[in-house]
């Protein structure tokens, strides 16, 4: 039991760092950047789901608000997340909950991957849109139009992906007893 607890720590502890790497992969698209972080937090819930997903982002947050550039650009400070992009990054908390949950009460299999990856990131954006408008005092639609509009179809794109990715690696951890099967 001891080593289960320890071998998930380390797993936790390795997804947060895949975490803060894929974050480091943007595409600039005005205040908000297109990043990997989502796609790398919708794997991390796939994988893991619900419990050790959600461990995994909050490690990476918390390293980043420390003061660890583990967020998008090598940054990091608690003032990144009362920025323009804090909502996001609050947001990838409910996502992976979300997500795992999801897969959890359903099936892990790539149909129900895609629909829980997709409905993850759409908390993410709801979260980051929320808290756009609030730092930046934008009006609604503004908020919309900036925080949400150019990152629907990339964010489903990432969905699948993580969610093809994410049912491959995890069936095939299973299989070499790596990871239990939920």
């Amino acid at each position: 039991m001891r080593d289960q607890k320890l071998k998930f720590l380390v797993v936790d502890a390795l997804f947060a760092v895949i975490i803060a790497l894929l974050a480091q992969v943007a595409i600039p698209l005005g205040p908000i950047p297109l990043t990997g972080q989502t796609f790398a937090i919708g794997l991390a819930a796939t994988i893991l789901g619900a419990r050790h997903g959600t461990i995994s982002v909050l490690v990476y947050i918390v390293l980043g608000a420390v003061g660890i550039p583990v967020f998008q650009g090598m940054t990091a400070g608690i003032g990144i997340l009362f920025g323009p992009t804090g909502g996001f990054i609050v947001g990838f908390i409910f996502n992976a909950l979300l997500t795992g949950w999801l897969l959890e009460k359903t099936k892990f299999t790539v149909p129900y991957a895609i629909v829980a990856n997709i409905l993850g990131a759409i908390v993410t954006l709801i979260f980051g849109v929320l808290w756009l408008k609030v730092s930046t005092g934008l009006d609604w639609p503004t908020a919309f139009l900036t925080g949400m509009v150019p990152f629907i179809i990339p964010g489903i794109i990432k969905a699948v992906f993580a969610a093809l990715l994410g049912i491959l690696i995890r069936d095939r951890l299973i299989k070499a007893k790596l990871l239990r099967a939920s």
